[in-house]
């Protein structure tokens, strides 16, 4: 991060020095560090600059040029996310950054700091990468601008994207920048997003989304780019896909491929300190959530329509092996600050620890029909049993004291186990008091806009739950999460869900409004007004009165919402919930 840790390195000049809008942490949950090390790895000097000065042009300079290029990303969140609550309020805290200040990094970050590189250092290549970039790499509805934005590639005039969770990527390209190509000539390489005026480079198999003017005049045309993009986002059948704009044309080539278990277990090898990078003397809170954690898989088959993590990571699980996992704990006990507790072992979803079916090995995920979602698909292969191995092996490792599940669970798929032994050890062993899941709601008419299952599976979940507690005679609890105003959701909806609330006594201390990020299905709905997968119109809460009662209903018993709550109930027309009766959500 300086030019004395290059020296201490032994080179003078990076190859690449990659910006980032996180403070450095050296874990492999953070993406800088994942890249960094994957390069290091294959040869390449990598320099770091986290949280540069964006009033300060010098703050970019601290270690010269790189000999291939910079590499930019906004850090582990998109920085509009990080920086602002859904009623875009400025959040009071970063937790990637030391102190958890929430002044270190700029709005749209990829955009500021790739501008500011290309006016200090020229022609010199710029690619962008992260959550940020991966997101927003075509056209895309801006919550925070309430517009249609161009690609990032644009609006940031760097010379390439990368996408998704890109080691395989990142090595093609530093590979081909090493031998000799220019940054303009690489077209090819999977993972990528590039732009170009020459109508001739084209790729003949491209699919033609609807162009960017057209988009800004129709929102039909709008939910067909989504839709096409959903289509093409499995690496094994997806199409580069083509984007016009007036002067130009941006193209996003197919999807990398999944890394291999071996390949993957390598990028878990790396060297990794697991620690922030010493100069920082502020305790950093987003590594103390995952310090002790370990990942186990990547990408979902969820396909929760307010998730944009299919559009990253894909739908195909790559897992690590038992042998990795328990390599990493080894070095996690060995920590002089581990109390014996390993925090969390999962990924976007812990059980999803195998591909959904058989023929995603060699064809891929369907382009027609979801895994699991509202219903799951026939063809669902379920077995928990290889990452219940990895569970028992890791709790019976000299040092352990306890390992928990904390990462999203889907109780649907455990529920479709005809073997219900990692639903009783979880209970038994897995579990820190509490177990977090995420129903989302109970109307099924919301649900199916949400691509959630049904209300009827939640319910058989939390009394398999009750009872395999009683069996091990154990007290721990359920925290559901919750959404409000997600499209599809009226307020007969949220009565609906207040009314459960009541009926089964709980009080959800945390709801969340739902949040309109890029490229996911529901914002698509929330913009348009229509699901882009099926084309049905959808009804989108959209006045700040709506969604504070919807939310205020969620919490009923808060004396705060009392008012929102009465006005609620008498504009729905169920003053009938309002008295002195069990029934009553508030008093009269």
């Amino acid at each position: 991060m300086s030019k004395t840790d290059m020296q201490a390195q032994g080179f003078e000049q990076a190859d690449f020095i990659l910006i980032t809008g996180d403070a450095y942490i050296d874990h492999p949950s953070f993406g800088a560090a994942l890249i960094a090390r994957t390069l290091e790895r294959f040869g390449y000097h990598v320099a770091i600059i986290a949280q540069p000065d964006v009033n300060n042009p010098e703050s970019f300079k601290t270690l010269g040029t790189p000999k291939h290029a910079f590499l930019i990303t906004s850090g582990n969140i998109d920085s509009m996310v990080n920086h602002y609550t859904v009623n875009k309020k400025r959040r009071s805290q970063d937790a990637y950054t030391p102190g958890g200040k929430n002044d270190q990094r700029p709005d749209r970050a990829t955009i500021r700091y790739s501008k500011i590189i290309r006016q200090i250092y020229g022609e010199t290549p710029i690619i962008i990468g992260g959550i940020e970039a991966s997101l927003r790499r075509l056209a895309h509805y801006d919550y925070w601008d309430h517009a249609i934005r161009r690609s990032i590639l644009l609006d940031s005039a760097a010379d390439l994207l990368i996408y998704g969770m890109a080691e395989s990527t990142m090595i093609e390209v530093a590979d081909a920048l090493k031998a000799g190509l220019d940054i303009k000539d690489l077209i090819y390489i999977r993972g990528t997003v590039w732009k170009t005026k020459d109508q001739a480079l084209l790729p003949s198999d491209g699919v033609c989304l609807p162009d960017y003017d057209t988009l800004l005049d129709s929102k039909d045309a709008y939910n067909e780019s989504f839709k096409q993009q959903h289509k093409h986002s499995d690496a094994m059948t997806a199409k580069p896909l083509i984007e016009a704009y007036q002067r130009q044309t941006v193209i996003q080539n197919p999807p990398a491929l999944p890394l291999s278990q071996a390949q993957l277990d390598d990028v878990y090898d790396l060297p990794f300190t697991r620690e922030a990078h010493p100069t920082y003397t502020e305790v950093i809170p987003a590594l103390q959530e995952v310090k002790f954690s370990l990942i186990s898989n990547r990408g979902c088959f969820g396909g929760c329509h307010f998730c944009a993590l299919t559009h990253h990571q894909g739908r195909i699980i790559q897992s690590r092996s038992q042998a990795s996992l328990l390599k990493e704990a080894q070095a996690i006990i060995e920590d002089p600050d581990f109390k014996g507790y390993i925090h969390d072992v999962g990924g976007p979803t812990a059980n999803f620890y195998q591909k959904a079916c058989a023929k995603q090995i060699k064809h891929g995920a369907c382009t027609h029909q979801d895994c699991i979602g509202y219903e799951p698909c026939a063809q669902l292969d379920v077995n928990h049993q290889d990452y219940l191995n990895i569970l028992r092996a890791l709790r019976n490792l000299h040092g352990v004291k306890k390992v928990f599940v904390r990462s999203g669970l889907r109780y649907d798929y455990m529920l479709a186990d005809r073997d219900q032994t990692f639903f009783k050890e979880l209970v038994e062993h897995h579990v820190s008091g509490q177990l977090k899941v995420a129903p989302e709601h109970i109307d099924d008419h919301v649900l199916k806009q949400m691509n959630k299952p049904k209300m009827h599976t939640y319910d058989a979940f939390v009394k398999q739950f009750k009872a395999l507690n009683k069996q091990a005679n154990k007290k721990q609890f359920l925290v559901p999460y919750l959404m409000s105003s997600h499209p599809g959701s009226t307020l007969k909806s949220a009565i609906k869900l207040a009314e459960y609330l009541h009926q089964n006594k709980q009080q959800p201390e945390q709801v969340q409004d739902f949040y309109p990020t890029p490229s996911t299905a529901s914002t698509c709905m929330f913009y348009t007004g229509k699901n882009p997968l099926t084309g049905e119109v959808v009804y989108v809460p959209k006045s700040k009165q709506e969604k504070a009662m919807q939310r205020a209903l969620m919490q009923y018993k808060n004396p705060k919402n009392k008012a929102l709550v009465l006005k609620a109930l008498q504009k729905a027309g169920r003053t009938d919930l309002i008295g002195h009766h069990p029934k009553a959500l508030i008093k009269a």
